[in-house]
């Protein structure tokens, strides 16, 4: 089977777009004639792993990046601002990013509009590219009619979301570089300088400081032992991450995560921020409180905190009010609570769980930069450390023997 992208009219002359799977082009334009279409143009599909209209796209929602969909959804709004169809809208936003991964489930999705599905529903096709908070907001925009409105707050969350994950990334990115760098001179001095240097030094038979003594030992352990250890630390880790498969584990891992110094702060505020975040581009997009705290709950990281969103979710559904089912929860800040109490009060949460998360995303950052100026030093520190011990360990007996020549 192959797939094929047409371009087709309907009775009243309006045109579309989307891909349907068949063995030839004379049974993709029969597929098309059969969805009530006169297939104008009918091409194969030459983008790999694509799928036809009303089928997933296995593998692919995890290539998309938050920049792309961030692009997307801005040109969306765009375009549905000015009062261009969905369909035409998305078809037209598909082409635009043809040569990226969220090219062919943009085609995908305009195909499912055509059929008759709502945008929401097109969307609900393809889970891992749009995350459950989108399709909620999608859904909610459709039903109100300010789905330009909604996409428009989309974009600015998609679009702080990215920014802020890429500077976490990018902050620790060359700590670890540096770390893993270091690590990878270490051993090779280990294993193939200092073996040569300790010939010459038994070779003069001369009595080796306690410092050069143990660098021999650890020389000798690494190449006795190195092997050894690298398939063992594989193991573990292979059996680490069949016991993360378990969820009860993982809600385990995660309350451990969130309770534990030194990373609890930053989990707890990393968490917070995107909960918020995301809960606050759903009750701006007039999504009911329960389904949006479900929906935000389901893009929190950590499985301990969504599982107690999910609980205070279930408690504002019991009746409670949302500050007390979010304290009941005792695992978001005391700021965000204040700023749920005061929305609730006053009618305005949307905005005041924007204001909370813009905070805790500043905050957010400034730890994130806090932790990188202690890590990076420390990395410097340790791993310059190590290097001065080998070197002290390798030229203390140079010296001696040097002294030794001269008497």
């Amino acid at each position: 089977m192959s797939t094929w992208r047409y371009q087709a009219v309907d009775a009243s002359g309006r045109a579309s777009a989307g891909v349907v799977e068949a063995s030839t082009e004379v049974a993709a334009r029969g597929m098309v004639r059969d969805l009530g279409l006169l297939p104008m143009q009918v091409r194969a599909q030459t983008r790999p792993g694509v799928k036809a209209a009303g089928l997933s796209i296995p593998g692919l929602g995890s290539r998309v990046s938050a920049r792309s969909l961030a692009a997307a959804t801005r040109q969306l709004s765009t375009m549905i601002g000015s009062d261009i169809r969905i369909e035409e809208a998305v078809r037209i936003v598909g082409q635009e990013h043809e040569s990226q991964p969220i090219g062919p489930v943009l085609d995908d999705v305009a195909a499912a509009v055509v059929e008759g599905q709502s945008f929401a529903a097109a969307l609900e096709r393809h889970p891992k590219v749009f995350p459950e908070y989108y399709r909620a907001s999608i859904a909610a925009g459709e039903q109100s009619g300010k789905l330009s409105e909604v996409l428009a707050h989309l974009t600015d969350f998609v679009a702080s979301r990215e920014r802020a994950g890429r500077k976490i990334q990018l902050a620790l990115l060359y700590p670890a570089l540096l770390a893993v760098v270091s690590m990878l001179m270490i051993t090779l001095l280990l294993v193939y300088v200092v073996p040569d240097i300790v010939k010459v030094f038994v070779s003069r038979g001369a009595a080796l400081p306690m410092l050069t003594r143990a660098l021999i030992g650890l020389s000798g352990f690494v190449q006795q032992f190195g092997l050894p250890i690298v398939v063992i630390i594989a193991i573990t880790a292979l059996l680490w991450n069949r016991w993360l498969a378990n969820p009860v584990n993982v809600r385990k891992f995660a309350r451990f995560r969130l309770m534990t110094p030194p990373l609890s702060g930053f989990t707890r505020q990393l968490n917070a921020a995107r909960f918020a975040g995301s809960l606050a581009t759903l009750v701006r997009s007039d999504v009911p409180l329960v389904d949006a705290l479900r929906a935000a709950a389901a893009v929190t990281p950590n499985a301990y905190v969504r599982e107690r969103a999910l609980m205070a979710a279930q408690r504002v559904r019991e009746g409670a009010s949302l500050r007390r089912a979010l304290s009941e929860a005792e695992v978001f800040p005391r700021m965000l609570l204040a700023v749920v109490a005061s929305g609730e009060q006053s009618g305005r949460l949307g905005p005041g769980l924007e204001r909370a998360a813009k905070d805790l995303e500043q905050d957010l950052e400034q730890l994130v930069t806090a932790m990188v100026a202690l890590v990076e030093p420390a990395v410097l520190l340790i791993m310059g450390g190590v290097v001065l011990l080998m070197v002290l360990a390798i030229l203390m007996p140079i010296v001696n023997l040097n002294n030794l020549a001269g008497l």
